[in-house]
């Protein structure tokens, strides 16, 4: 088989975030697998990419499932008939932090003969990591922290280690997040950078008691997609 199945880099933010190359193979492959048909026909309205969107499974999508959903039996079914597909996120990589690692994973399985390509874009931890002003020679990359089970582990694993730490935040759980490092790393520096590449980009630094303070004084800004960064020092 000499089809390809392609990763693609999506904006996170701003659409025109975007490579040269993803535009030209968004609009040269049979289908663009996505989260939300809504959100990336948004992006490939903006670049007059006419090619069909099909929503790929995130929930009914686990690892080590023996059932295979039917949304994935239909991907399977395109690859094995010799299409050309690309797959991409609502924003960013995908497949970082995203149902997409688990489909790919049963792409290789299941087709080990079919290509898959990176087509490389925007990363919020990436961009987090490149304005934040602190040592990123190495760094660890938590994704989205456990809600429950765990959670506190996580933070005492944090406060303790010695390798800058990175994950995302929802503004339900900021306020918390900062209140958690705030007991188990309360001397470190701490950077939030929300809103990458919006309108209402911002990024605030300081102790996890300074920070936790300005969200506490200004509510209205515990909104939007958060990237939290902890230095060891």
């Amino acid at each position: 088989m000499s089809n390809k199945f392609y990763v693609v880099g999506t904006p996170i933010g701003n659409l025109e975030d975007i490579t040269y190359r993803a535009v030209r193979i968004l609009g040269e492959v049979d289908l663009v697998l996505c989260e939300d048909t809504r959100v990336t026909k948004n992006l490939l309205n903006k670049y007059d990419i006419k090619t069909t969107t099909f929503s790929y499974p995130s929930d009914n999508l686990k690892p080590g499932a023996d059932k295979i959903n039917s949304k994935v039996e239909y991907i399977l079914k395109m690859v094995g008939e010799g299409k050309n597909l690309a797959l991409v996120s609502d924003a960013g990589t995908p497949t970082i932090s995203d149902p997409g690692s688990v489909l790919v994973a049963k792409i290789k399985e299941t087709f080990p003969e079919v290509e898959v390509i990176a087509v490389p874009g925007p990363s919020a931890v990436i961009s987090a990591l490149s304005i934040s002003g602190l040592n990123t020679a190495e760094f660890t990359f938590l994704g989205f922290l456990p809600h429950k089970k765990g959670r506190e582990t996580l933070f005492k694993e944090i406060g303790a280690s010695e390798r800058l730490a990175v994950f995302y935040e929802s503004p339900h759980r900021i306020i918390k997040t900062l209140e958690s490092l705030l007991k188990f790393a309360p001397n470190k520096k701490v950077v939030i950078a929300r809103e990458l590449t919006k309108v209402f980009e911002q990024i605030v630094h300081g102790t996890p008691a300074e920070v936790l303070q300005y969200f506490t004084v200004n509510s209205d800004k515990v909104r939007g997609e958060f990237v939290v960064l902890v230095s060891p020092e």
